[in-house]
């Protein structure tokens, strides 16, 4: 009975902090003087209105899912890997890279390039967690300023030794990638693309992992009540390298895919505009950093994003209402994870991550 009120309360959590959410950008439009009603059924259209616009949310949500189960990874295991955005860029660099230089077919290409992201994120998270297993460093702070080092890294390597200089455009990007390199649209015409089967098979995939596997009851374990995990025999260091790796190479992935399946190329700021990286973070944390609500948390934040763009076109509302509502989100989980870190305290539980 516990269990089923656990599970109930995990659910409920998130659909509180959108009802949340919802109800501070209501008072928002009411004081801007706009309508409630129809700002919402506007945002509802643009989100989901047709099938354009529904695939344009998938496909908004696909770095979104991949970052937030990396994300998640780290979380599950009691640890706060807040680099995504840094792991995202030098994944997307990477495979941008890859498939533009490395010779072969065109499938071996695309599968390199995208093996490759995974390798750079990973490997980008995994030195974060390396500096904490060996000196002791935060790894919070570590992985925050690990973005800024890989983020002005890329911009360099675009803005001079790979930069385009084929065509007019003063921007710093790389050059085109060649077609057959690109992941398959889904539906003609549509912009959603192969990069969102592969986020939901990956959230399946992790979700049976964490449940059902040794190595996953490890992480869930170390995450849970590290000095038990200890005293069980799960080796911190081993499992603190190996989720920090998966965690970035998820973030590598959507960096990788991002290129190969949407920009064709890689452009200075593509990946730190948008706020993928946050966004996915935020997806996790509404979900507790579970996998499968993680995935549902992206479409749904996509959807605040893309619906938030229907609004501006079509109402006297601005585009920033959809941020509005996502702060209060941020505020909501921030409060929780506030709440349990204060909580275990109290309980001398020790500072590991629950979820």
């Amino acid at each position: 009975m516990l269990k089923r009120l656990f599970n109930l309360s995990a659910w409920i959590q998130p659909l509180l902090a959108i009802v949340i959410g919802l109800l501070g950008g209501a008072i928002a439009i009411l004081l801007i003087g706009g309508s409630v009603i129809e700002t919402y059924a506007e945002m509802w259209k643009g989100a989901f209105g047709n099938f354009f616009y529904f695939t344009n949310t998938l496909t908004r949500a696909t770095p979104l899912i991949l970052v937030g189960l990396g994300v998640s990874i780290a979380f599950r295991a009691g640890f706060f890997n807040m680099g995504s955005e840094g792991q995202m860029i030098l994944g997307a660099l990477s495979s941008a890279v890859v498939a533009l230089y490395l010779p072969g077919p065109p499938l071996f290409k695309l599968l390199a390039a995208i093996l490759s992201g995974i390798l750079a994120g990973g490997i980008w998270s995994a030195f974060a967690g390396w500096l904490d297993a060996k000196f002791r460093m935060n790894l919070i702070i570590t992985t925050l300023l690990l973005n800024y080092i890989a983020a002005l890294f890329a911009g360099y390597i675009v803005a001079y030794p790979l930069k385009d200089t084929s065509g007019s455009a003063a921007l710093a990007q790389t050059m085109m990638i060649d077609k057959g390199v690109w992941l398959p649209k889904l539906f003609q015409g549509m912009s959603i693309h192969g990069g969102f089967i592969i986020a939901i098979v990956l959230a399946i995939l992790l979700f049976l992992f964490i449940k059902y596997t040794v190595a996953g009851y490890e992480v869930r374990m170390l995450g849970y009540n590290p000095l038990f995990a200890a005293y069980g025999g799960v080796n911190r260091r081993k499992v603190m390298l190996t989720s920090m790796f998966a965690s970035g190479g998820f973030a590598g992935l959507a960096g990788a895919v991002e290129v190969l399946g949407m920009q064709y190329r890689y452009t200075d700021g593509m990946i730190s505009n948008p706020g993928y990286a946050w966004s996915g973070i935020m997806a996790t944390l509404l979900s507790g950093a579970h996998p499968l609500g993680t995935a549902l948390a992206s479409v749904l934040l996509a959807a605040l994003q893309t619906g938030g763009m229907g609004v501006e076109r079509n109402t006297d509302i601005p585009l920033q209402i959809s941020s509005v509502i996502q702060s209060l989100l941020i505020l909501f989980v921030t409060a929780k994870i506030s709440f349990t870190l204060w909580k275990r305290r109290k309980g001398g539980k020790g500072d590991a991550a629950s979820s």
